[in-house]
């Protein structure tokens, strides 16, 4: 690599992944849903952690001295780091002359903001691993959302997961909506606004709370022709895995620049579908 000019050292490429992962590690909306206990070690796309799930014990009424004892199998599951994205720019002679710690922060907030809406994106359309008996609303008749109807198609939201045993001690739902969703929720009087929560902790990011579940935003929940799959569920539900595996500098012979991109590996898997439920919908006028 080409010598350093003056200020160039906020652009090495070490301090830019360091700083980067932390901020990866914080706010994005899905990343407060999911849980990452598999993560493991993970250099390349392609790669896979086994998720090994324990098998269901019985319970037995005793009704002579001998005892019968089952025979478990735990399940595995592959989840498969799949997704591969990278981000790449150039960094001008003049630019680095003039760099400083503000100009490579902004460069990492924006890296940041880039990568966690595809993540964002990926981890929404989990939906389709959603049980029916924990779908609220068809593809061909999406319930109507307004004002009045909100709380309660919420509320079946959470009654379903807490029928398919999803909901216990100690485990709290969540549900993503998006900003036009989040403007009809703001005017239902079930809804509890973050700064009346108690002395509860809600997920960071979260604007509150109803119908028992902790509610964020994401502008990354889109329509698709023109209904929305509003996600909830708990935590137990999708694993996530990911890495920035690189991010490099190079000179470009080209220019007077140098070329810096970054390279990204994720990829998540619905362990516990019904632990997820969702809402088929379309906002009303």
């Amino acid at each position: 690599m080409t010598s350093q000019t003056p200020g160039y050292s906020a652009f090495v490429p070490q301090i830019w992944s360091q700083k980067l992962n932390q901020m990866l590690e914080k706010n994005c909306v899905m990343l407060q849903c999911v849980n990452r206990n598999w993560e493991g070690d993970i250099k390349n796309q392609g790669d896979t952690v086994k998720i090994i799930t324990p098998a269901e014990v019985s319970v037995s009424t005793l009704t002579s001295s001998s005892i019968t004892y089952d025979t478990l199998t735990p399940t595995s599951q592959d989840l498969v780091i799949d997704q591969k994205k990278f981000f790449a720019f150039k960094i001008d002679d003049v630019s680095q002359a003039q760099s400083n710690s503000d100009i490579m922060e902004a460069h990492l907030a924006n890296a940041k903001k880039a990568i966690e809406e595809v993540q964002d994106s990926y981890l929404l359309g989990l939906h389709t691993n959603v049980v029916s008996a924990n779908t609220i609303g068809t593809e061909a008749a999406p319930i109507e959302l307004d004002k009045s109807t909100i709380y309660e198609n919420f509320v079946k939201l959470s009654l379903a997961l807490k029928n398919s045993d999803a909901v216990q001690a100690g485990v709290r739902p969540w549900v993503v909506i998006n900003p036009t969703i989040e403007a009809y929720l703001l005017q239902s009087p079930e809804f509890i606004s973050a700064y009346k929560v108690a002395d509860e902790t809600l997920r960071e990011g979260s604007i509150g709370r109803i119908a028992g579940m902790d509610v964020l935003v994401s502008t990354n929940l889109t329509d698709v022709d023109d209904k929305y799959y509003v996600l909830a569920g708990t935590n137990n539900a999708i694993t996530f895995a990911s890495q920035l595996a690189k991010i490099e500098s190079l000179r470009d012979k080209d220019s007077f620049s140098d070329l810096v991109r970054g390279l990204y590996l994720y990829g998540a898997k619905a362990v516990q579908p019904k632990a997820l439920a969702k809402l088929i919908c379309t906002v009303g006028e």
